[in-house]
């Protein structure tokens, strides 16, 4: 069982939990991060869902995402994603969101990063990640056009790439 952090529209922690699953309570919200890790070439590093992952198997997706989980902040959150997915460890203390995408019931927290990651040193989380790969911008919104790569708009694929090395962008 997975609790998350309830908080309200203002990003205010509610001092209370809820269970991955459970239907939302009108003006409830929980907290999401996703990390995209760039190399030096301008590519991504994508990963591949297990088929038997709940929720957009099979797909591709961003390096790494997920809920918050109780008593997680923004950053613990990405860095624990981060090292539980694939096996990369990065300290995030000083490092803040790009953006925050709202949507329905919560609040998505991106980071980008730039860092040369060596895939074969990767340790694949077996229950979430099937495989994994450095992909450039085209690849990736061609790979969402045929339906293989979680339907993010377009538009979102091609700032994370235009805004990687701009202000909010960590280099490692």
């Amino acid at each position: 069982m997975e609790l998350w952090d309830v908080y309200d529209q203002d990003r205010i922690k509610q001092n209370r939990t809820m269970i991955r699953g459970q239907q939302f309570s009108e003006g409830d919200y929980h907290l999401v991060v996703h990390v995209c890790i760039f190399n030096s070439e301008g590519q991504m590093l994508i990963q591949q869902r297990q088929p038997f992952k709940e929720g957009w198997s099979n797909y591709w997706d961003f390096t790494v995402g997920g809920s918050a989980t109780a008593g997680d902040n923004s950053r613990t959150a990405a860095q624990r994603e981060l090292f539980e997915e694939i096996g990369l460890s990065i300290d995030f203390a000083q490092l803040r969101p790009f953006l925050t995408v709202n949507f329905s019931h919560g609040f998505d927290d991106f980071y980008l990063i730039e860092h040369e990651v060596d895939l074969d040193k990767l340790v694949l989380q077996y229950d979430e990640v099937q495989q994994v790969k450095w992909a450039t911008k085209e690849e990736i919104i061609s790979l969402v056009r045929c339906g293989q790569f979680i339907p993010y708009y377009e538009s979102l694929i091609h700032l994370l790439f235009d805004m990687r090395k701009r202000l909010g962008t960590k280099s490692i």
